[in-house]
């Protein structure tokens, strides 16, 4: 790999680390919001689903358009987007008397501009590299990246909030600007020397992809937003049981967050790492994977006491953090170049409908008692793992696509 992809590979990292930091920093603050504000649980759960929401509804737009004129154009404006959101969160709270709906405005275009920005990227890695192995590394490091951004968020959040109890807010502006420069100075996007296909065209052509293909893409698309969903409840519940059970708060709380998501973090570094081209091997990780973390959560129900809970919660992220990477490599290796941004783009946004349920679903079953929210994570958990082993089929994600007369391999040098 050449030092100005690798160069590039590391700027398009910090879009889903920063758009990660965006969302996730704020669930250690989500208890002093909720006391600053005077909110209810489920009024403050709405500050991270309105945000996911907009993102559910503006990816597959978004995809679309990148195939069209191009994934930069897309993510360059959609980073600002998000920072000026960022902005109008925090110039309500500082300036206005009653800030909840105008800081849920700020989320709402937020979550419009990360539904340009990071779900762009992994079809952007699949145009950028040939070699199925640099792909998967690629992918690897940003599925690293983005949950690496989810094992700083609770310590950055809670060293914020030290600050002021709404700097994490304040801080997006910033983390958006950083990934604008990078982007803008270092990333080239393979250029489109081919004339884009006309709309009715290309979705007669989406139409045969998803009849060819569907039965393995709803199946990776049910995944990563089941996965979110276990991912996000299990942080919103640990948030909230630190501080309720320990007293934790502050730099403390945020690094025993941190804990599972670095488990996590270190399982998709070393599965981008090990599955290459290996179909087989990937549908095999995945489905333990879930398996894993249906056992731990399940788990979850008997275990005495907070720690042992972060424990198996930690083993719920290491499955998660494994099956991560699987389902990228499924969709950039089983789609052609000129429709991966569409067809990722829906991908993106059943993993954003799982961030959304998350934090709901933890504040209605995670009270009084818990074992309602671990036997629904347990439940999520164990149907992933079956729709894994028996929904994916090494032999169907091939990068054969039918785009029109003729069968068509890879994207062809001159794309």
């Amino acid at each position: 790999m050449s030092r100005t992809k690798r160069s590039a590979l590391l700027a398009l990292s910090s879009i889903p680390l920063i758009m990660t930091l965006g969302n996730s920093m704020l669930i250690p603050v989500l208890p002093a919001i909720r006391r600053k504000l005077e909110l209810t649980p489920l009024q403050t759960s709405l500050i991270i689903t309105v945000f996911s929401v907009m993102a559910i509804l503006f990816i597959p737009p978004a995809g679309w358009l990148s195939d069209r004129i191009g994934r930069k154009r897309v993510i360059l404006p959609c980073l600002a987007l998000a920072g000026i959101g960022g902005a109008v969160c925090t110039a309500a709270i500082i300036w206005l008397k009653h800030p909840y709906p105008y800081l849920l405005a700020g989320r709402i275009l937020q979550g419009i501009g990360a539904a340009g920005a990071a779900p762009i990227v992994m079809p952007l890695v699949g145009d950028m590299f040939k070699s199925k192995e640099q792909v998967s590394e690629g992918l690897g490091l940003i599925e690293t990246s983005n949950t690496f951004g989810k094992v700083l968020s609770p310590i950055i959040g809670s060293v914020l909030a030290m600050l002021a109890w709404y700097a994490p807010f304040a801080a997006i502006p910033v983390f958006a600007a950083v990934a604008v420069l990078l982007v803008a100075l270092l990333v080239r996007a393979p250029a489109k020397k081919d004339e884009p296909q006309p709309l009715p065209a290309f979705l007669r052509t989406l139409r045969r992809i998803f009849r060819q293909k569907g039965r393995w893409l709803f199946a990776v698309f049910a995944l990563g937003g089941l996965g979110m969903f276990i991912l996000f409840a299990s942080l919103v519940h640990l948030s909230d049981a630190l501080e309720d059970q320990l007293g934790l708060d502050g730099v403390w709380k945020g690094a025993v967050l941190a804990l599972p998501l670095a488990v996590l973090c270190t399982a998709s570094y070393v599965t981008g790492k090990l599955i290459g081209e290996r179909k087989r091997r990937m549908k095999v990780i995945a489905t333990a994977g879930f398996a894993l973390s249906a056992c731990a959560t399940g788990a979850c129900a008997a275990a005495d006491g907070i720690w042992l809970q972060l424990a198996l919660f930690s083993a719920a992220g290491l499955g998660i953090g494994a099956a991560l990477p699987c389902l990228d490599a499924f969709i950039t290796e089983g789609i052609d170049e000129a429709h991966r941004g569409t067809v990722g783009s829906f991908y993106s946004s059943m993993r954003f409908a799982g961030v959304a349920l998350g934090p709901p679903a933890a504040s209605l079953l995670g009270r009084p008692n818990a074992d309602p929210l671990f036997w629904c994570l347990a439940g999520a958990g164990a149907v992933s793992a079956l729709v894994a082993w028996l929904a994916i089929r090494p032999g169907e994600p091939n990068p054969r696509v039918y785009t029109g007369p003729r069968l068509v391999g890879r994207p062809s040098p001159s794309r």
